[in-house]
Parts: structure tokens; sequence; C-alpha cells
């Protein structure tokens, strides 16, 4: 597996060809405009420091539940293409809303991305789309059948949009997301889109994580000001909506709010090595 990266930007795609939002474009034009957006907003992300990117088709309101159609794959495979001609340097991930795994994974592999974000890999979710069901094996197997084994799983437990109709139990979650349901990182969100997960669930998340020696990542509602905890948790971060105009979802990008984000970002982790190193010593002792 490719080492997973900790700042995460995500990259909220406009509508593509074939859904809803592009409706009486012709498909080309589509496509650039969404290429356009995408690779303005990666040279942003990398550029300030950002070590990961995650692709999404966010604007193709409302969500297929588990199958896109063929354009909606092309077109972020081509998308995919291009951020990595101008952000080689960047862990690239693939987000196919709402839960179209094998399809990010194929484009992950085709495309040279690092890893893919799964809304719901183990268990069982009610969801706004409709109840989904894990995948995770039918996805393990066709990662191998591809030899894409270097492309890491990033599972989202209790999802965000969603009611899990499996363990309320989070830890648990964890737990099975991470060992029967194969998960390379986990992902913790709030209730939906840009609102913190609950302290306490975070909390049974984190040991949970740490006991299974599974990397940790909040997916939804990180702030600056939270940044400090966080990063002294050793908590990875996935971002969107605080980077973007307004701090609204889909909106553009900010650039100002993307530089106050990465430098706090940065701060965070220079306060957190010596906490680290004064822990490490007291366990010695």
């Amino acid at each position: 597996m490719s080492t997973l990266p900790k700042l995460i930007g995500v990259i909220h795609l406009p509508a593509l060809p074939g859904s809803p939002g592009s409706q009486g474009v012709h498909p080309t034009r589509m496509l650039a405009l969404a290429g356009a957006w995408a690779v303005k907003e990666a040279k942003i992300l990398a550029q300030n420091g950002f070590d990961g990117l995650i692709l999404e088709n966010f604007g193709d309101i409302p969500f297929y539940k588990t199958s896109v159609p063929p354009e909606t794959v092309a077109s972020l495979a081509i998308l995919a293409a291009a951020i990595r001609e101008v952000a080689p340097k960047v862990k690239l991930g693939i987000n196919v809303l709402r839960n179209d795994a094998k399809a990010a994974l194929a484009i992950a592999a085709i495309t040279g991305a690092d890893f893919i974000r799964v809304n719901v890999l183990s268990g069982v979710s009610a969801t706004d789309q409709g109840v989904i069901e894990g995948c995770a094996a039918e996805l393990i197997r066709e990662r191998n059948r591809l030899g894409a084994q270097n492309v890491s799983i990033l599972a989202d437990v209790h999802v965000k949009h969603a009611q899990t109709l499996s363990s309320v139990d989070i830890a648990l979650a964890v737990e099975e997301a991470s060992g029967r349901g194969g998960a390379d990182g986990v992902i913790v969100s709030g209730s939906t889109t840009g609102r913190s997960p609950d302290t306490l669930k975070l909390e049974e998340a984190l040991r949970a994580s740490r006991k299974t020696n599974t990397p940790l990542y909040i997916g939804s509602g990180a702030s600056i000001e939270s940044l400090p905890e966080y990063v002294s948790a050793n908590i990875r971060i996935i971002v969107g909506s605080a980077l973007r105009v307004g701090g609204k979802a889909g909106a553009p990008l900010d650039s100002k709010r993307v530089k106050k984000f990465s430098l706090a970002w940065k701060s965070a982790q220079k306060m957190a090595k010596p906490r680290r190193s004064q822990k490490k010593i007291k366990k010695q002792k």
C-alpha cells in the first residue's frame, strides 16, 4: 500500500455530463468546465501543502446508490488523469458517490491514483439513496484481480447522511471495517456534510483505531480551531467545506481559507511534536 496522506483536501466537482445539473449543456462542454475547476483546485491545494486530494462527483445530485452511469466513470477518469499531470507529488484519491466503490477502484487503478474512499464498505446503512450494503468482499477481490494492491481503501464508519443498521457501537464498526472489511484507514464524520463528529463517538473510534493500528480520519467538520486537538491525537484530516467560499460545500475554493487552514495545520503539527516526544520519554522511564 502507498503511504496514506495526513491532510486531504476534497475537490467538490460541479455537475458532470449526464447528471441533472448538466441538462441542456453538451457533454464536452460540461467536462471542460469540470476539468478547469478540478485542475484549478488541485493546484491551489498542492501549492498550500496538502499532501492528499480526493476527487468526487459532488455536483451529481441526486446520487445513484451503488452504480453510476458509464459517462460518470469516463469523466472522473479523465479528470483524475488531468490532476495527476498538474499535481504529481500529491496523493490522489477517488470517491464515486454515493457508493460505487468498484468504479472508484477502476478509475484509481488506470490513472495511478493512490486511494479510494468508500462510504459503506462493511455493514448496512439506511441512506438518503436507500439501504446500502457493504461491498468489501467484492471490492477486495476486484483489487486483487486488477493487480491494484497499491490502491488503499479509506472506509467511512457510521457514514454521514445515513443511519447505521449494523452495530451502533462505533468502536466495533472501526474494528470490523479495518479487520473483516480490509480497510487501510477509517473515517469518522458528523451527521451531515460540514458537521463535526460527536466527541464521545470520536474518542471511542480513536481508541479502536489505535488498538487495530489503523489510521483514523476526520471526514467532516474539521476547523482551524479543532486542528490542535486532532493533530495531537494523531488524527488525520479530510476537509472540503471549510476551505470554500462562505464555508459552503460545493462552492469554489477560497484561496485565503485554504492558506489559513494549511498554516494552522503546520502550526498544530509543530506543537504536537514536543508533546509526542514527552509521552515517549515518560513511557521509557
